[in-house]
């Protein structure tokens, strides 16, 4: 398995954030095959995290490229600043 977090700072509508995501980019990250799980979280004074769990590496790969075009097509008005994106191999899981 294949894990991604990506860390956002300075959000400024989290509630709104919040649904453009589910509305929006769960059902592109649906699509990519691999998917084991995606959590969107709102972590408080303004950062949100998105966790996804794949497969392998190539799902993993593509749920960041839909991430980046999402956000800047959908979110950037609310996601002001760049996330902090970190992936690897899952070397422990329930």
């Amino acid at each position: 398995m294949y894990a991604v977090v990506r860390r956002y700072e300075g959000v400024t509508d989290p509630a709104e954030a919040g649904r453009r995501v589910n509305e929006g980019f769960v059902p592109l990250i649906r699509e990519i095959p691999g998917l084991r799980a995606y959590y969107w979280v709102d972590a408080g004074n303004g950062v949100m995290i998105s966790t996804s769990v794949f497969d392998d590496e190539a799902g993993a790969g593509e749920s960041v490229r839909r991430a980046a075009v999402f956000v800047r097509d959908h979110l950037a008005s609310l996601l002001p600043k760049p996330p902090q994106v970190m992936s690897g191999q899952v070397v422990a899981s329930l």
